[in-house]
């Protein structure tokens, strides 16, 4: 398709509490355009606290799009985002809108902006019990160091907490001799790509004040009541930072000021992950928060939204 028949897609991302949001409400509000949240954890209904969600009275009546959209006892895998992102683009694009996809989840950003593959998953296959089955017996840290083994970048790339995409990978190697690999076609969308960012202290104090503002707000309240409803603890969605630290404080593994200390030492290093990945991104743009103001960072981001729609 040529660039300029292709459909606009402006790109909002960062890297954990840079202030994200705010801006984008502002942008899409100016401009009349809706949000497409790109946020791993935002998708789960009920992990309001932990995941900075956005409030109602907060949006200024912007719509926002793939919040809300699985239980926290589910599975939802960047293939899942990935097709109800381009669903959800689709039909702001119809309705003649502009959106604008917002999130740090860089992955997953990645898949809807370069149109990735991505294969088949069987996620009852026998493989992939017999992998649960070694790592029940031997612990995940020996998964780990089998996947380091045959797919290094893998190894390098998936957190270590994240047993689903750990598993995956390692089942892709056994089935086909081969790495994991997202294969990449050419992006459906005429792309303007914004990357915010802040220096290191001053994100560190943000991320410092969003996790006290969390623990005052109840986050250890939401994740109980997930607990006692019968959520397992081992779930997906609370594997997230924030979530899966609460849940050892929940069990009386972590005293309050371990919890406060660990989740804020694991939010820096998510932020430190996501400057890393979008730093391997190309075509973006880098707009300096703290240099240029919320403003002037509205301005430009407006400016660069009017020339991707004329």
């Amino acid at each position: 398709m040529d660039e300029k028949a292709k459909p606009p897609l402006m790109v909002l991302a960062g890297p954990t509490a840079v202030g994200k949001s705010a801006l984008a409400i502002a942008l899409a509000h100016a401009m009349g355009a809706e949000i497409v949240s790109c946020d791993s954890v935002q998708v789960y209904r009920g992990l309001n606290i932990g995941s900075a969600k956005v409030r109602p009275e907060e949006t200024k009546g912007v719509p926002h799009h793939l919040i809300d959209v699985v239980d926290p006892d589910q599975r939802f895998t960047v293939a899942d985002y990935q097709a109800q992102a381009l669903r959800a683009i689709t039909e702001i694009h119809r309705r003649g809108h502009l959106p604008v996809l917002v999130g740090g989840t860089g992955l997953w950003l990645r898949a809807v902006t370069r149109g990735f593959a991505f294969p088949a998953e069987d996620q009852d296959g026998p493989l992939r019990h017999q992998i649960a089955e070694a790592a029940e017996g031997y612990g995940w840290e020996a998964i780990r160091r089998a996947l380091r083994m045959v797919d290094p970048e893998s190894y390098q790339k998936i957190a270590a907490a994240d047993r689903r995409r750990l598993a995956r990978a390692l089942e892709v190697w056994w089935n086909t001799g081969r790495p994991l690999v997202r294969s990449p076609g050419a992006s459906p969308y005429r792309v303007s790509y914004w990357v915010l960012f802040r220096p290191v202290a001053e994100l560190h104090r943000r991320i410092g004040q969003r996790v006290e503002a969390m623990l005052e707000a109840g986050l250890t309240d939401e994740v109980a009541g997930f607990l006692r409803g019968g959520i397992s603890p081992r779930a997906q969605s609370l594997s997230a930072i924030g979530y899966r630290e609460t849940v050892e404080w929940c069990l009386g593994r972590l005293t309050p000021a371990e919890l406060e200390r660990l989740i804020r030492r694991h939010s820096e290093q998510l932020a430190k992950r996501q400057m890393t990945w979008f730093r391997s991104e190309d075509a973006v743009h880098w707009l300096d928060l703290a240099a240029f103001g919320e403003q002037r960072a509205l301005d430009a981001l407006l400016g660069a939204a009017r020339s991707l729609i004329e």
